[in-house]
């Protein structure tokens, strides 16, 4: 979406007033444990950008709840394991030789978009130390959910995602579909069936970089927005306009569960 189409997609310039009232509007309310995931252009021209779209949420959430986001750096990963794209063999060796360790006060994120990438800098917050799929948080429980952040089976049970749940926290996807809905990689876990794999990083140990090799299962995103539409026919799902995203809010505990047992159900379709 270009500069001009974020304009006309806008009656007014959507403000950091605007903005926290229609959150309130959807349900966001002071003291939640909120996990979002987001789309600055989605809500058309925000004055301000994405630190007006921060401090709006803050402002609604306040510092006795908690924001959490995503901050994930999807190249700190295997060469050999890339998609999109992928890179000649002759380059794997070099990038794990040379890439430098994930360091989580200075390693920006990737393709998280540039809310979540103003989050990870801003004062108070706190990111994990998982090279490829970390999380920051800001507000009370932050540092709880943060802390102790597995390398293996880094969106599992050592994971700030399981953190959320045990909080009975909630899923704020702003202008973005289910697709982006982190959480839901939580159930790919607990649902029996999954696969095993093995991936790797660069990584300090003992103040050393070091090419971590760690276990992990293997995920797929693809199929979450079917699960999120079947989840949505449940009625648990909280849907308005945040400025001009469409917006939906809802317990991760209730999508976490729905998830598992639908993953559940399919994987035993599967032939042996």
């Amino acid at each position: 979406m270009s500069e001009q189409e974020t304009v006309d997609n806008a009656p007014l310039p959507r403000t950091r007033q605007s903005l926290g009232n229609d959150l309130r509007a959807l349900g966001v309310q002071a003291g939640m444990t909120l996990i979002m995931h987001s789309s600055l252009k989605s809500l058309g021209w925000v004055c301000g950008g994405p630190v007006t779209v921060l401090q709006a949420l803050m402002d609604v959430v306040t510092p006795v709840g908690t924001i959490v986001v995503p901050t994930q750096t999807s190249e700190y990963s295997d060469p050999a394991l890339w998609q999109h794209p992928p890179v000649p063999e002759s380059w794997w060796q070099i990038i794990y030789d040379t890439m430098p360790a994930f360091d989580a006060r200075i390693t920006p994120t990737s393709h998280m978009g540039i809310i979540a990438e103003t989050f990870r800098s801003w004062p108070g917050v706190l990111r994990s130390d998982h090279p490829t799929v970390s999380f920051a948080a800001w507000g009370r429980h932050a540092g709880h959910i943060i802390t102790g952040h597995s390398l293996e089976y880094g969106l599992g049970e050592g994971s700030p995602l399981a953190r959320i749940y045990d909080l009975d926290g909630w899923v704020l996807l702003l202008g973005v579909g289910h697709d982006s809905n982190t959480s839901m990689h939580l159930a790919e876990y607990r649902a029996p069936g999954f696969e095993e794999t093995m991936l790797g990083a660069p990584v300090l140990e003992n103040g050393q970089r070091v090419w971590k090799r760690y276990r992990d299962i293997e995920i797929d995103s693809d199929i979450f927005p079917e699960i999120g539409a079947d989840f949505e026919r449940t009625g648990q799902v909280r849907m308005a306009k945040v400025g001009s995203a469409d917006t939906r809010l809802f317990r991760q505990k209730a999508a976490v569960d729905f998830a598992q047992e639908w993953l559940t159900a399919r994987r035993a379709e599967k032939p042996v």
